[in-house]
């Protein structure tokens, strides 16, 4: 490696100061409940808890954790507290090795038996079986096994969003989508700590801890943060999710860095946003789950992102068909018309017409010119997008 090369690995990290390591320690504190479907308890788990007892039994298993990190909303938390993102996933990353299909069932039964550690005092474990617990407490179980990803996810249920989600990673090809979102906070000294030091923290007396930006530049990124810039880098790589980050970062305040930046940022992400997407109901599935995962507790910020979205869609979107591109802004229409409905913003009327089969939830909301009057400023560039659920005259 040239002396080059290495400066520019050391920019990617920055030791944490005082206030960052105390926000850090609050956020694994914390007590996050962990809904359990139908009769089961509700489980209290502190993230620094569920760290610990999982990286445990991982190893008795034979299975090495190179470390542990925080990642995400959180981590851009810790490092700027004031960015108008706030947090709402709690994500952990353990570095691990994924060698065969054994690994990853490994580590899928280690996290299901973690859980019975946390059950209330007096609930009898001896019956319920990994496959009870994954029904009860695991809202998304991902796995990811290609030559440039090998991964798993397994995110455990908050019925407020705030979802504690442990990623086991051997390969990511792609680590972030935006610059803001590309930082990852070492939890193995701040850890190491808790278990062997009798003394509590202290200005003067705490251990040091790494952040590191997968963006590249750990200051650049930060000043990214703080002054709510959107920036990436290689943007044809980022999956069609990140289409919904993007516009989730607008409502939030962010903006690209220029105009010919944004324009080219956003005709990458909306043509990658289809590929991935084709199908319109797949759309509606992706739409309707962002909005679940990402707003609860913000259900009234869910129709400026849907605003976004549409003009986002409408202004960038080259790569579609003209009724495959009114199909999906229909859809984000008709979404945000539910978000509205749901609001109560909008009354109640009668004789409307449909000339396309609707979402269930629409055959209970009726529309009007009203309506359109709400909708307008979101729609008002493309008039054919909303002539399918005008009301006939």
């Amino acid at each position: 490696m040239t002396s080059g090369d290495g400066s520019e690995q050391s920019r990617r990290f920055c030791v944490l100061s005082w206030e960052q390591v105390q926000r850090l320690d609050s956020i694994l504190g914390e007590t996050v409940p962990i809904h359990g479907r139908g009769n089961f308890p509700t489980l209290s788990v502190q993230p620094r808890q569920i760290v610990q007892v999982v990286r445990a039994r991982l190893e008795e298993q034979g299975v090495a954790v190179r470390d542990v990190r925080l990642n995400g909303s959180a981590a851009s938390h810790v490092l700027h507290q004031d960015t108008g993102l706030g947090y709402k996933d709690l994500d952990l990353i353990f570095g691990v090795s994924l060698s065969d299909d054994q690994a990853f069932h490994l580590i899928k039964d280690v996290v299901l038996d973690s859980l019975l550690d946390f059950l209330p005092a007096g609930v009898s474990k001896e019956r319920i079986t990994a496959l009870t617990l994954k029904e009860a407490y695991v809202q998304k179980l991902v796995k990811v096994c290609k030559d440039t990803d090998r991964w798993s996810l397994i995110s455990l249920s908050n019925n407020t969003g705030k979802n504690v989600e442990l990623k086991f990673v051997d390969s990511l090809r792609r680590q972030f989508e935006f610059s803001v979102d590309s930082f990852q906070i070492s939890l193995d000294s701040l850890l190491l700590f808790d278990r062997c030091s009798g003394t509590p923290m202290s200005e003067n007396f705490h251990p040091t801890v790494m952040g590191e930006s997968v963006y590249g530049d750990f200051e650049e990124a930060l000043s990214h943060l703080c002054h709510k810039i959107i920036a990436t880098r290689s943007p044809e790589e980022i999956r069609g999710g990140g289409l919904l980050k993007y516009c989730h970062l607008l409502v939030r305040g962010f903006q690209p860095r220029s105009e010919t930046e944004m324009k080219s940022l956003q005709r990458y992400m909306c043509s990658r946003f289809f590929i991935d997407f084709p199908d319109i109901g797949e759309q509606q599935r992706k739409l309707e789950a962002y909005l679940q995962n990402h707003f609860a507790g913000m259900e009234h910020k869910r129709y400026n992102c849907l605003a976004t979205l549409h003009h986002v869609v409408n202004e960038s979107t080259v790569c579609l068909m003209g009724h495959e591109r009114r199909q999906t802004l229909n859809l984000i229409a008709m979404l945000a018309l539910q978000v509205l409905a749901e609001q109560n913003a909008l009354p109640t009327v009668t004789n409307v017409t449909c000339y396309y089969q609707p979402a269930p939830y629409v055959r209970d909301v009726n529309f009007s010119n009203y309506y359109v009057a709400h909708v307008q400023p979101m729609i008002h560039t493309c008039s054919n997008t909303y002539q399918t659920w005008l009301p006939c005259n």
